[in-house]
């Protein structure tokens, strides 16, 4: 279940997979990696800061387009 009430500046696990363009499984690998971090929210229901999500997502992109 996707968190309702979230602070502006971040995102949900759910967003930012959507925005990643991955599954909840690769958000989990990316974190366990170390490329991103949890910015908030609880240990089943976390949050990631919005700036941190964009500029992966770029990062992401720019490798892809390369």
């Amino acid at each position: 279940m996707e968190s309702q009430i979230i602070r502006p500046g971040y995102l949900t696990a759910h967003q930012t997979a959507r925005l990643l363009g991955i599954g909840l499984g690769g958000v989990r690998l990316l974190v366990h990696r170390g490329q991103l971090h949890r910015a908030g929210g609880s240990p089943r229901q976390p949050w990631y800061a919005v700036d941190e999500v964009t500029a992966l997502a770029a990062k992401r992109a720019e490798r892809k387009a390369a």
